[in-house]
């Protein structure tokens, strides 16, 4: 029995080996000058392969049968693939090259056996298959995206294993977290199930609209070439076992030895939400900031241009001449600069991540702020998802300006007030970059720091600390980049434009512009003007013009929110003296503070919509929390959800057929 073994293993050594040395002497392509340096060739080949298969044979000899065959079975696919696109038929060469790769690929593989082993004793087959299905799908994404970048085989490879090894730990996480959640808590998971599988849906839904205007979305900046993909494949397979050992590791790790992953458990439902708004929102940052877009004011009279110049070319100064931005460029530049150092030096595509992520963060902290509020999870990502999904965040995620930043600044804030023993320095570090990016916003976070805090001398001192930092700021700013705008603390450099008349037309719209068109999108004015692009605005005089509702999906929506706005005025007066409502008169304070600074400054009021639409919902969701916790509550908020998601959507839509009209 014994001699036995050996032969077939010998046997099996020497075909493996032969074929190795075929599909080797194919693509190495020696220089053969006689039949002598051939034979010699295949047989030290055949000889020195066959010998150490032999020994991966014996070493195998201990696992079990089943564990085997299906490290065979994992080999065999990528290797038959592979044969196939380097052969294009079926013949001799196909059948060795797709021996050789099999024996490639299983060799790598044999490290893992045990664990594999482990798995099958344990019959933990579904969990792991579905960890690796959905690494898989995570992985096709995101290896698709950094492909533009690392084109070579081995990259790809790589890059693959390192995907599938993150993407695989997270899932497998996520699967035990979510069967736990399930048992305990039924509704609550009937609710997130709905929020987060509608959320990937209407993600997938707008890839797929936004692959119908080809000249504006580049779909191969999403998918691999036909070389890079058989890359992938091979590497998915390669990587189960890797992952297997992996998942075998987690069950003995305890989280709580690293903070990052103690951080990563307790915010897993936030984070989750986040990373489905990234998705979203990078789709539209990456078609509405491309070069073709070549002049300012096409959409919401952003800067697009300006900013793209400034953030991702050398081109930095700021041809407005405005002081307004002190030091925005010391802050936002540093960080594309990171990224794309990552991307082989792609500023424009790092510039797309960086407002992706900003925008994401912003639903992140939304959620922080509520769940520390409310002690309610699910309603905090209800609300959150509202911010995520309302008009302003949609639209200043996926343009380049500055106000996207600002939200973000302004909600981390007030997340760190969350805590009562944050020092002034910290709160003036992370008060900085909301004066440094817009000078205005000052009076955002002072008015947040007196009414939470209550302490007038604090205020007074942050505003100290915060005027003298930006002076210095500014400075280093204009040295780094040099000349790059005016100093804000030289009289002569004030902006006095962009000012208007106070009237009865302005506050309209200013009320409407805040409390409607920053959450629910209207139907916006089409404006043919002096540039070569169709405007996309809402607001626009002489003559005066104001984006309105209609159609049955605008009207319902608005509706909606009209009664949902009453419900939470209601509640808040009702409750107002009997609850701690520091943060709800907060957000209170900031709203009316946009309406007065708006009632004489702005164009298109609509541009500075990320100022002030996290206080609105923030200050709602506040004055909801009385019925938050009720189920019947719960299931309206995400039936508007719904609705918020289609009727805002029909903006993006209408950008994508705008700006189509003059890109070819």
């Amino acid at each position: 029995m014994f001699k036995k073994k050996i032969f077939f293993r010998t046997l099996l050594s020497v075909v493996i080996g032969f074929c190795l040395s075929l599909t080797s002497w194919r693509l190495i392509n020696p220089e053969i000058k006689s039949v002598i340096d051939l034979y010699s060739y295949l047989f030290f080949f055949i000889f020195s392969l066959a010998t150490i298969y032999f020994l991966i044979l014996s070493y195998i000899e201990g696992q079990t049968l089943l564990a085997c065959r299906l490290l065979v079975f994992l080999a065999l696919i990528p290797a038959i693939y592979s044969a196939l696109i380097t052969n294009q038929r079926l013949n001799a060469t196909f059948l060795t090259d797709a021996v050789s790769y099999a024996a490639i690929i299983f060799s790598l593989m044999t490290p893992f056996l045990s664990s594999i082993q482990r798995m099958l004793e344990e019959k933990n087959y579904l969990p792991l298959f579905f960890t690796w299905l959905f690494s898989l799908i995570a992985g096709f994404w995101v290896i698709g995206f950094l492909s533009n970048f690392y084109t070579a085989f081995f990259e790809i490879m790589l890059l693959t294993l390192l995907s599938q090894a993150i993407f695989g730990m997270f899932f497998y996480y996520l699967f035990g977290r979510v069967k736990e959640f399930a048992q305990s808590r039924s509704f609550d998971f009937s609710i997130l199930l709905f929020l987060y599988a509608g959320l990937l849906i209407f993600v997938a839904t707008m890839f797929k609209t936004a692959e119908r205007y080809p000249s504006l979305f580049y779909t191969d900046y999403y998918y691999f070439d036909g070389k890079q993909f058989v890359s992938y494949f091979v590497t998915c397979f390669l990587s189960a076992p890797l992952l297997i050992w992996l998942q075998a590791s987690l069950k003995n790790y305890d989280l709580k030895r690293s903070r990052i992953l103690l951080f990563f458990d307790e915010h897993l439902a936030g984070l989750l939400l986040a990373a489905l708004f990234f998705g979203l929102y990078f789709i539209f940052v990456s078609i509405f900031n491309r070069p073709t877009f070549d002049v300012d004011n096409i959409f919401f009279d952003a800067d697009g241009l300006l900013w793209r110049m400034r953030l991702t070319t050398g081109n930095y100064q700021d041809y407005y001449w405005r002081s307004v931005h002190p030091f925005a460029l010391l802050l936002l530049r540093p960080p594309i600069k990171l990224i794309a150092f990552f991307l082989k030096g792609d500023d424009l595509s790092a510039a797309f991540l960086f407002f992706a992520f900003a925008g994401a963060s912003c639903v992140f902290l939304s959620w922080i702020i509520l769940k520390r509020l409310t002690q309610n999870t699910t309603y905090a990502l209800l609300i959150s998802s509202l911010i995520g999904a309302s008009t302003a965040y949609l639209v200043f995620s996926s343009l380049f300006e500055t106000y996207i930043f600002l939200g973000a600044g302004l909600l981390l804030f007030y997340a760190v007030l969350l805590d009562q023993r944050r020092s002034l320095l910290t709160l003036v570090l992370i008060g900085l970059p909301t004066f440094g990016i817009t000078l205005t916003n000052i009076g955002q976070s002072l008015i947040a720091l007196l009414m939470i805090r209550r302490d007038l001398k604090m205020v007074i001192k942050y505003g100290f600390l915060i005027s003298i930092f930006s002076v210095a700021l500014t400075l280093v700013n204009n040295l780094v980049y040099f000349n790059a705008n005016p100093l804000f603390f030289v009289p002569s450099a004030f902006e006095t434009g962009n000012a208007f008349p106070v009237s009865i037309e302005r506050i309209i719209v200013v009320v409407k512009t805040i409390l409607l068109h920053s959450v629910v999108a209207p139907n916006p004015l089409i404006l043919k003007e002096e540039i070569p692009f169709m405007k996309v605005w809402f607001y626009r005089t002489p003559p005066f013009r104001l984006a309105d509702y209609n159609g049955l999906i605008g009207n319902s929506t608005l509706f909606f929110w009209l009664v949902l706005v009453v419900i939470g005025g209601i509640l808040f007066l009702k409750n107002i003296k009997r609850e701690d409502n520091r943060f709800a008169l907060a957000f209170l304070a900031c709203i009316m503070f946009n309406f007065v600074l708006h009632m004489k400054y702005g164009t298109e009021i609509f541009l500075y919509a990320a100022n002030w639409t996290y206080a609105v919902i923030l200050f709602l969701a506040l004055a909801w929390r009385q019925i938050a916790d009720k189920r019947w509550f719960q299931i309206t908020l995400l039936v508007f959800l719904s609705f918020l998601l289609i009727n805002n959507s029909r903006l993006l839509i209408t950008m994508l057929n705008t700006a189509s009209l003059h890109i070819r």
